[in-house]
């Protein structure tokens, strides 16, 4: 009897030392399908009213592709482009206007331009929701970084309210 109640005490003991604690698990947000279609749709309209054909991708907080969406006449590049500068906002948790100017020729951070599947011109700005990063906004195809950051904040201020929770 006694070694019966011994092998339940050791095996109670042992599971208890391999459940999860707390501190084994990071919990975050992400956006919804439905939020981030929303915000690309806004993106892409904010850039129309500025007289642009452009493509719009929004990624999640880890750089996957929830969205892509392109104007009929947005440039057959300007999709993997947008993807890529929002990658790149939400990797280096910065816009890509800042990163272009952090990564210029002779830069300490140069290097980094030469990461295949990003891209550090403007028009990438991290989406961030209660002090978190929950995914990214890319824009490629208006005339020049400076328009497609614009473009790609407007977004994000068009659905900023639902972001806020």
């Amino acid at each position: 009897m006694k070694a019966s109640m011994l092998a339940a005490a050791l095996a109670a003991a042992t599971l208890a030392s391999t459940s999860p604690r707390a501190e084994e698990f990071t919990n975050f947000r992400v956006m919804a399908p439905a939020l981030a279609l929303d915000l690309a749709q806004a993106t892409l309209r904010a850039c129309r009213d500025r007289g642009f054909q452009v493509a719009v991708s929004v990624v999640d907080r880890f750089g996957v592709t929830q969205v892509v969406l392109r104007d009929a006449l947005a440039g057959a590049h300007t999709p993997d482009t947008a993807v890529a500068k929002a990658r790149a906002a939400v990797s280096f948790r910065a816009s890509t206007e800042e990163l272009s100017a952090l990564t210029q020729a002779g830069q300490l951070n140069s290097a980094i331009r030469h990461l295949p599947g990003y891209v550090f011109l403007g028009g990438g700005v991290p989406v961030e929701s209660a002090g978190s990063i929950v995914g990214g906004v890319g824009v490629s195809g208006a005339p020049g970084g400076a328009e497609d950051d614009a473009c790609a904040r407007a977004g994000i201020t068009a659905v900023e309210d639902r972001l806020l929770f």
